[in-house]
């Protein structure tokens, strides 16, 4: 399982890199691999100013669909427009050209609720 050092995380396996006052949000190598192969991903919320733990879209594997929250607080400002073609990119690169959304952050002290890479380790592995 792959969780970078310089990424923050949510309990919901989304992972955060955050660069002032901008963040880029996906879900993390050990969700992607839960869900299996990764058919289409929803995101309806461009432009909207979302709380943390706001659903922002969803995410559907050939299993099961999931919820995408925010980690954070804040307005969606992009959205990774390549994943409509290839949502796949999610499995073969979910900390790089898997990105989802970023987002303008209404309140960086959030960040502080994040885990680290090794307490989101301790959470999925137990």
């Amino acid at each position: 399982m792959n969780v970078p050092e310089n990424l923050k995380y949510t309990k919901d396996h989304e992972w955060v890199k955050v660069e002032g006052d901008e963040a880029t949000i996906g879900i993390t190598d050990f969700a992607q691999g839960e869900l299996g192969d990764i058919v289409y991903i929803e995101v309806e919320t461009l432009d909207e100013e979302l709380e943390a733990e706001a659903v922002f879209g969803t995410v559907e594997a050939v299993k099961t669909v999931s919820d995408l929250f925010m980690p954070l607080s804040g307005t969606i400002i992009a959205f990774n427009e390549d994943l409509e073609d290839a949502p796949e990119t999610v499995n073969e690169d979910a900390y790089g050209s898997g990105w989802m959304i970023k987002i303008k952050l209404s309140d960086t002290a959030e960040i502080q609720n994040l885990l680290d890479a090794e307490a989101y380790t301790s959470l999925v592995t137990g």
